[in-house]
């Protein structure tokens, strides 16, 4: 019998590491046979223990290879003149892309066959390949970086008491049957790549920026830092009738939460362009990646019919008690706006979503903003600034703590005004940790 290396044969003198990055590349492209005891140039020196190697290579593959790929392996002695040669013979494999263990899921740990050369896969290659394995849900799909962790998202599951081991992430489909993390995991996790940009711009139109975030890390931690941004700059304005102060802030709260929701959980993560939420004078904008599923139209949405692109990140979304399963989000948004002048706006193409929600008090603050000529004093407008301005009139000091209840807002929010009105030389910070408070500048 006559040897020479091919796109489906590759030829090895001995059992030695090498093999395990071609039985990795036929596995992953058409199959082939790795013939042990014939030399490169198709010499046969052959072997001296054939079981002895078979079940050599037959460990290596077990354990250097993953997922695994034993059954698409067989192991067959051939005679050549007397000499012992090992045809194992690889099958392209059903799991694809396999891997040395040792490296991962990534180029110098996936190989294909070029030629008569085992190389590195491009990372396109993997892609396509998970794809093929995997099918076209991205959450579902095997993520290419394996290196997770989790500390924040961990956190929120025990903020809420829920366990959150490696049962629990399987069952919840963070991780694969074979314990690899999927790309649902990846939008979970610390290292995830996915960003929000929101912005708060000058007027009525993008030609001003006041200012601008970029919120990045795991879902959970972007869902809570920009509704703290959005929550920071959703102003409230106050009228008086008789004797009593109404407050009203700018957007109703509620509408808020669901449109910022609906942006993270819905979208289409297999694009890496960023959500964008932006802050007007007169109305908040929140344009997401992916519009409605196929089959669907905006009627079916507000009608409360719940198509979800991402199911189980809506899954770990309802597990943790931030959204509810019946696909209300839509009509509690319309809800909160009932009998208000401005109605919220909900527009989609076939690869964008956009959410529009009218600031409440736009139309009043304006009507109230005094002429050159006009000789009547504007109603009374606060906002949480002044709220604590009138607060240090009455009062030498006041903490953290009691701006949180003042203003009825969180930490993080209440720790950002005061460190703003603190910049703007507003008030001054005295004292350090528990003694810490402030005064008027």
């Amino acid at each position: 019998m006559k040897f020479q290396e091919t796109e489906t044969i590759e030829l090895k003198a001995i059992a030695q590491n090498g093999i395990k990055k071609e039985i990795v590349a036929f596995a992953n492209c058409g199959g082939g046979t790795v013939y042990v005891g014939v030399a490169d140039d198709g010499a046969v020196p052959g072997v001296e223990d054939a079981d002895a190697c078979a079940l050599q290579v037959s460990n290596m593959v077990r354990d250097a290879v993953k997922p695994d790929v034993t059954m698409f392996v067989s192991y067959k002695t051939l005679d050549c003149d007397g000499k012992a040669v090992v045809a194992v013979k690889v099958q392209r494999g059903t799991n694809r892309p396999y891997y040395l263990a040792k490296k991962g899921l990534r180029p110098e740990g996936v190989y294909v066959r070029q030629g008569c050369s085992s190389v590195p896969a491009t990372d396109a290659a993997i892609r396509q390949m998970i794809k093929e394995t995997d099918g076209d849900s991205f959450e579902d799909m095997r993520s290419l970086d394996q290196a997770l962790t989790f500390e924040s998202t961990k956190g929120e599951f025990e903020t809420r008491k829920i366990p959150f081991g490696a049962p629990q992430m399987q069952a919840l489909n963070i991780t694969s049957s074979d314990g690899l993390y999927t790309n649902l995991g990846l939008l979970l996790s610390d290292q995830c790549p996915h960003t929000v940009k929101a912005a708060v711009f000058e007027g009525t139109d993008p030609s001003v920026f006041n200012d601008r975030r970029e919120f990045s890390g795991p879902l959970m931690q972007q869902l809570d830092e920009v509704y703290d941004y959005i929550d920071f700059h959703n102003q409230t304005h106050a009228t008086y009738q008789k004797l009593l102060r109404v407050d009203t802030r700018d957007y109703p709260e509620v509408a808020v939460r669901e449109a910022l929701l609906n942006s993270i959980v819905h979208r289409d993560y297999s694009f890496r362009t960023s959500t964008l939420i932006s802050v007007y004078d007169d109305r908040i904008e929140f344009v997401s990646v992916g519009g409605l599923l196929p089959g669907f139209e905006l009627e079916d949405l507000m009608m409360g019919v719940s198509a979800c692109r991402n199911p189980h990140l809506a899954n770990v979304f309802y597990r943790l008690q931030l959204i509810e399963a019946y696909g209300t989000g839509m009509r509690k948004i319309m809800g909160a706006y009932a009998g208000a002048a401005s109605q919220p706006q909900i527009m989609a193409t076939n690869n964008a979503f956009k959410i529009v929600l009218p600031n409440t008090n736009f139309a009043a603050t304006a009507a109230e903003t005094p002429t050159a000529n006009s000789k009547e004093a504007p109603a009374a407008s606060y906002s949480r600034e002044d709220e604590i301005l009138r607060f240090l009139a009455e009062h030498p000091s006041i903490t953290r703590k009691e701006a949180q209840t003042l203003l009825g807002i969180g930490q993080s929010t209440a720790g950002r005004i005061l460190k703003e009105m603190v910049d703007k030389g507003q008030i001054a910070r005295h004292g350090g940790g528990r003694t810490l408070r402030y005064e008027l500048a």
